[in-house]
């Protein structure tokens, strides 16, 4: 059986803590209206849902996906500046 490696890869993404976080970042199109404290993010695979908390990743292609912070934080580090700072 072979293995691989991941490609390093810079993304962008943000900490899902308000609704405006998520909307600003993903745009009205790319997500669902909030119901009990999360949102549905439409990803390629059809709408996920994140909670407070979670990150919202835009990947290589433009789409968005979310991901809980214990996941993101062992798959990605800090490269630099926040984008727009």
């Amino acid at each position: 059986m072979a293995k691989y490696r991941k490609k390093p890869v810079v993304i962008e993404a943000v900490r899902f803590q308000t609704i405006d976080d998520v909307l600003d970042f993903v745009g009205l199109d790319n997500m669902t209206a909030p119901v009990k404290g999360k949102v549905g993010i439409v990803t390629l695979e059809g709408v996920m849902w994140a909670n407070q908390g979670d990150y919202i990743i835009k990947g290589v292609n433009g789409e968005f996906y979310p991901c809980k912070p214990d996941i993101f934080e062992a798959t990605y580090e800090a490269v630099g500046e926040k984008v727009g700072s």
